[in-house]
């Protein structure tokens, strides 16, 4: 198959915000495996990206928050695509405080990490002096630029651990972020509730509208009572699926196990990510989806459930049911 870019697929429009959908791979093993969403088993990464483009209009790339990526692999995802076509990243991990892998960090700033911690299987940003951490900002930055100069670059995501909670030191960090990566736009993602707790939410919301930083809703397992604000020009939903016991059971973000890292979740079990929407479920979603697109001038909806075509499937359909509301 050839790789022929032609137009991207189209959003939805409501009112004057344009909805996009997609989901958090377009690589992942079982969906080029097992589901029949790809014409063809055999095409390679190019053309995988380039036909995934021309049937939904978003993706997100999670691989960047474990890795950063290099400017050449932005330069090809970038050529890749057509125009129109939208791609969220996810800051790589260390640049939020959250655990790396120590081989993420560039050879070249290898020497920079303090002992003992050279030999630790876990890589944490207070490792690093913070000249070097700057450095890291940098680099991830200049990675992005091909993206974003061509105009597909949506939103870099910075996930913040569960410890990552409101005080001093956060609110300075996260008002930090727009000027870590100019140019670009960037949403955070909250894993702390004390952040949406009564007396803290109105301040949350407040203090992000006022950064100019988006907040990504999660709509997660059950349990979940999810904050539906739009804090900037960006709104995004993150649907995670809906099977909390699985998320429990498998040490999902969210849990408490997340603390150990994301290093040590299963990689090859999909309990917790195998979800599958209905159509009833997300058309619950639909009127929070609306309130979300009156309030900014664009709507991303990101299907985190990779597991076969469940992610795909469920992403055109909300469009589907925006569409027709």
């Amino acid at each position: 198959m050839a790789v022929t870019l032609g137009s991207a697929a189209p959003g939805v429009a409501i009112g004057a915000c344009r909805v996009l959908a997609g989901t958090s791979s377009w690589a992942d093993r079982s969906l080029v495996s097992d589901a029949n969403f790809y014409p063809s088993r055999s095409l390679n990464a190019a053309e995988r990206l380039a036909y995934y483009a021309h049937r939904l209009p978003l993706t997100e790339v999670a691989t960047t928050y474990r890795f950063p990526p290099t400017p050449e692999v932005c330069k090809r995802w970038a050529s890749t695509t057509p125009e129109g076509f939208t791609m969220d990243l996810r800051a790589w991990s260390l640049l939020s405080g959250a655990p790396s892998w120590p081989e993420s960090l560039w050879p070249d700033l290898q020497r920079y990490v303090r002992p003992p911690r050279r030999e630790t299987t876990k890589l944490y940003r207070a490792h690093l002096p913070p000249d070097v951490v700057d450095e890291c900002w940098d680099r991830f930055g200049h990675a992005i630029r091909p993206l974003l100069e061509v105009g597909r670059l949506g939103a870099v995501i910075a996930r913040f651990p569960p410890w990552f909670k409101p005080r001093r030191s956060s609110w300075d960090e996260l008002s930090g972020l727009p000027a870590r990566l100019p140019g670009a736009r960037v949403a955070v993602e909250l894993s702390s509730p004390r952040w949406f707790e009564r007396d803290v939410c109105e301040e949350t919301l407040s203090l992000l509208e006022q950064f100019g930083l988006a907040l990504v809703v999660q709509a997660g397992p059950g349990r979940y009572h999810p904050v539906v604000a739009a804090t900037a020009d960006l709104a995004l939903i993150r649907f995670r699926g809906r099977d909390w016991k699985a998320w429990e059971d498998a040490g999902a973000p969210g849990t408490a196990a997340l603390r150990r890292g994301p290093i040590s979740l299963p990689q090859d079990d999909a309990a917790w990510w195998s979800y599958r929407y209905s159509e009833e479920e997300l058309a619950a979603w639909v009127p929070r989806a609306r309130e979300l697109a009156s309030g900014t001038h664009e709507l991303h909806a990101i299907m985190d459930n990779c597991w076969r075509s469940d992610a795909v499937d469920n992403a055109a359909t909300l469009l589907g049911l925006l569409a027709a509301s």
